[in-house]
């Protein structure tokens, strides 16, 4: 037996299955959670007593998938989830889906359909996970503290918020070590789960986007796939009210909408809370569709609510994109609706309890990136 079947063996043996370690096309190895097959009815209240989406892949279903135990790191272009590292900072969304898919077969960006089922999971179990959100530390437990990997000074007004720092103006920490934190940052509260799924960098996430207002998704998984998910691709559906899918700007497909009229104010500000709705006649940036950033929405993820007379899909409930209850720890949701954007998961160290596995940020083009934004790759056997 070589010395990596020895190792792997030994951390499945330790973490009685849940971890392994799996190699890429390269023979270098990621350290990945098994997550086996679920039904939404084992995990949702209400839910349907089908399989989880997230693991159907061209209506296939498959008895696992493995996702990244920490926040990736980038060596030689591609993607690899290791303990004790500085996490991945600065890509773009396409960025992100190469370093994954460069690794080969079965690699991919964690889709928006995965990280849904973790945060599902989570809730199920009573296991929201704590971690980075406010400059190293926790929000609401400021003794769990991971190791600082990414010194940052930010001034009292840095994205207005003030109330996030300490009375001398600034903290100095930014991320930490990958994994670096208590159990209770790991999504099951064991060692053995998903690091840092809360804070830390927010997350780019495959298979779901924003198009002038309209929700577009990638079927099921197929996200999974080494597919086109660039702005053309001819890939994207639109969702109904009854959760079956159509092409791109279907009669009545469901869009985010502004609770109140938009404006053409041409700097970053709040218009008022976003709206599941089968129109989007209030755009929070009333001058054309473009990529910029001018108006936003916003509120809690749990009190995103629906227009009259819209009927909500256990569709979007099962991926994340409506809450299931109001019981989601306050965790936020921020929208343009305007232009293509694309999701970020989980939030950054300075979101305070914004931040969290249900928080869903659909405020980004695909070119954007920042300091605070990363990425985790996955795995499937194809």
């Amino acid at each position: 037996m070589g010395g990596f079947d020895k190792e792997r063996l030994a951390l499945e043996a330790a973490s009685g299955g849940k971890n392994t370690l799996i190699l890429d096309d390269l023979g270098l190895p990621s350290v990945m959670v098994r997550i086996p097959k679920c039904r939404w009815s084992d995990i949702v209240a209400g839910g349907p007593d089908t399989t989880c989406s997230a693991f159907i892949i061209d209506g296939v279903e498959h008895d696992e998938i493995f996702i990244s135990k920490y926040q990736n790191i980038i060596e030689g272009g591609r993607a690899y989830s290791l303990p004790g590292r500085d996490p991945a900072a600065w890509m773009t969304f396409d960025q992100a889906q190469q370093y994954c898919e460069a690794k080969g077969n079965g690699w991919h960006l964690m889709t928006n359909a995965e990280w849904a089922l973790i945060a599902h999971l989570c809730k199920a179990a009573g296991t929201i996970p704590h971690g980075n959100n406010y400059f190293g530390r926790d929000v609401d437990n400021k003794w769990e503290h991971g190791t600082q990997s990414y010194d940052w000074i930010s001034p009292n007004n840095q994205n207005n918020m003030a109330n996030y720092h300490d009375d001398q103006g600034y903290h100095h920490t930014g991320r930490v070590l990958t994994g670096s934190g208590p159990k209770s940052w790991y999504h099951d509260g064991t060692p053995f789960g998903i690091a840092d799924l809360n804070g830390n960098v927010w997350e780019w996430s495959g298979g779901l986007r924003l198009m002038n207002g309209e929700i577009q998704i990638m079927p099921d998984n197929n996200a999974a796939k080494h597919i086109d998910q660039s702005t053309s691709s001819t890939l994207w559906r639109a969702v109904l009210q009854d959760g079956s899918l159509a092409n791109p700007g279907a009669a009545n497909s469901l869009k985010i909408n502004g609770a109140v009229a938009g404006d053409a104010t041409q700097t970053d500000h709040y218009v008022g809370a976003p709206v599941l709705d089968v129109k989007n006649d209030k755009p929070a940036y009333t001058g054309g569709n473009v990529n910029d950033y001018y108006g936003q929405l916003s509120c809690t993820f749990e009190t995103f609510a629906a227009a009259s007379g819209v009927t909500v899909p256990q569709l979007l409930k099962d991926l994340g994109i409506f809450p299931v209850d109001s019981n989601l720890n306050g965790d936020y949701m921020w929208v343009r609706n305007y232009g293509e954007r694309l999701p970020i998961r989980g939030g950054g160290w300075l979101y305070g309890s914004y931040a969290g596995v249900f928080s869903l940020y659909l405020s980004h083009h695909r070119a954007y990136s920042g300091v605070h934004i990363g990425f985790r790759s996955a795995f499937v056997q194809l």
